[in-house]
């Protein structure tokens, strides 16, 4: 760990350097990375001086209770010491959390795509609560939430629903969201009072900035439509509804929630980026050794994570079984607790890796 830190603190000097000279002043792009690089190491830098000064002062009070007999400056030493050492251990565990490795996608603003899955009616009727759960998350972080494209079902749920939470940090504390999920209640549509099991899939995207994943235009095909309400019928007459299709990997996305074509192809272009930026990651992520991921992870959409049972007011977290006996505040947004759990069994499970 000691050589880890050593090795950081060289670079955050070297960077130091960097940033002083002329030819790095006037270059932007160099400018702005190494000042982002500098400013990601700096916390782990001051608390390495500040352990490494401390433990100077306890081997200086050490070689005065040596090498001392003046019994005022020995009990003075001893008091130094006693003052000293217990912030050895604290330090310790706060450069281990410190190197744990940051996600390079945690500050970032996320895109979020809720689907119902199976389950019919009732998975969109759940779509539709869990986007109106994230939403109020969202605003009680102040967040901005912005629908990109949703295609509501005949009862007021979302088939589909895409939308960008804006704010930072909002990846960090979505991320963990990706997954389906499962509810247990009696649907509006159920006459005879059965409790009905259905499931609705989350995707998290950090959203993708253009220098991060190169599209280039002509790799898109731009597709114009007419855009549809609940059922397919036609809403608006004319054709503002965008498709884009990236070519090279067969992403498609479609936006209509804007009557204007270009601000429906602004959005569209910020969904497809981040899903062609998560399908590089995915692949990067596939050489990764599988032993070494995670328990909590960003997960698969596929994968169950999490239970929602109605009757009993009860949420279940299977990632970490976590069970929370809420249900009511969580749907009102309330979903710190689940979240601060995922945290720090991920940030266990890294540092445990550190530590090997």
């Amino acid at each position: 760990m000691f050589e880890k830190l050593e090795n950081i603190e060289d670079r955050y000097n070297q960077l130091t350097e960097k940033l002083m000279d002329p030819e790095v002043i006037n270059d932007s792009n160099k400018l702005r990375d190494y000042s982002k690089e500098q400013s990601d190491l700096q916390p782990i830098v001051e608390k390495f001086r500040q352990y490494k000064e401390i433990r100077q002062q306890i081997d200086e009070a050490k070689t005065m209770l040596e090498e001392e007999s003046d019994e005022e400056v020995v009990e003075m030493a001893q008091e130094e010491l006693n003052e000293l050492e217990p912030q050895i251990e604290p330090l310790e565990q706060e450069m281990k959390l410190l190197l744990v490795p940051k996600d390079p996608n945690d500050d970032k603003n996320v895109i979020m795509e809720i689907r119902g899955a199976a389950g019919g009616e009732e998975a969109a009727l759940f779509a539709g609560n869990l986007y109106r759960m994230y939403a109020r998350y969202a605003e009680a972080h102040n967040w901005k939430t912005e629908i990109i494209d949703a295609h509501e079902s005949d009862m007021g749920g979302y088939k589909e629903i895409i939308f960008m939470i804006t704010g930072k940090g909002a990846y960090s504390q979505l991320k963990y969201e990706n997954g389906a999920h499962r509810v247990q209640r009696v649907p509006e549509t159920e006459s005879g009072g059965r409790i009905h099991t259905s499931t609705s899939t989350v995707a998290v995207l950090p959203e993708a900035e253009e220098v991060e994943v190169d599209i280039h235009e002509k790799d898109i095909r731009v597709d114009t439509f007419a855009s549809s309400g609940p059922g397919g019928q036609s809403v608006n007459t004319t054709m503002s509804a965008v498709r884009l299709t990236h070519v090279p990997t067969g992403t498609v996305v479609s936006c209509q929630d804007e009557k204007s074509q270009i601000k429906n192809k602004e959005k569209a272009m910020k969904v497809l980026r981040a899903r062609v930026y998560e399908k590089f990651q995915q692949e990067a992520q596939a050489e990764y050794d599988e032993n070494r991921k995670s328990a909590v992870g960003t997960g698969d959409r596929s994968e169950r994570i999490r239970t929602y049972n109605y009757p009993q007011n009860r949420v279940t977290d299977h990632r970490i079984n976590l069970t929370i006996n809420k249900l009511d505040q969580i749907m009102e947004g309330k979903l710190s607790e689940i979240i601060e759990a995922l945290t720090i069994e991920e940030q266990t499970s890294k540092l445990d890796q550190i530590t090997e």
